[in-house]
C-alpha cells in the first residue's frame, strides 16, 4: 500500500492558498514545542509516535483528536517516523499524506525562499 506525499513546497504552497491542513507531528513532545511547522490555515497536534504505534499494538479504531473526513498531514523529523504512523493510520482509514522528508527538509525548503 502506498502513501500519498507531499514536497514541502506543495506544503508551503497550500497554506499560501489559505487551505486548511491538518498536520499531525508525531515527534516527541519537546521537540514539538522547540519547531514545529506553523500556520493560521494549520491545526497542528503533536501525538508522539508510541500513541500511534500502541493504536496498532492495542487494535485501537481511533485516537479521538484526529478527524477522519479531512486530509491529514504527517509529519517527523526525517520522515520514517511519520511513515509507520501513516501506514498504521491509513489501516485505520484516515486519510493521510506524508511529508517527505520531515521538519528537516520543511526548514531547509524555508532557508531557500
Amino acid at each position: 500500500m502506498s502513501i500519498k506525499t507531499i514536497t514541502p513546497k506543495e506544503l508551503y504552497e497550500k497554506l499560501k492558498a489559505s487551505e486548511s491542513t491538518f498536520l499531525l507531528d508525531v515527534r516527541a513532545e519537546e521537540k514539538y514545542n522547540d519547531f514545529h511547522i506553523e500556520d493560521s490555515n494549520m491545526k497542528s497536534y503533536n501525538i508522539p509516535k508510541t500513541s500511534i504505534f500502541e493504536l496498532e499494538e492495542k487494535g485501537e479504531k481511533a485516537i479521538a483528536a484526529l478527524p477522519k473526513n479531512s486530509e491529514i498531514v504527517v509529519t517527523c523529523t526525517t520522515g520514517n517516523s511519520a511513515k509507520k504512523c501513516a501506514t498504521i493510520l491509513s489501516q485505520k482509514e484516515y486519510n493521510v499524506t506524508l511529508l517527505e522528508g520531515g521538519i528537516t527538509a520543511w526548514k531547509e525548503y524555508l532557508q531557500t525562499r
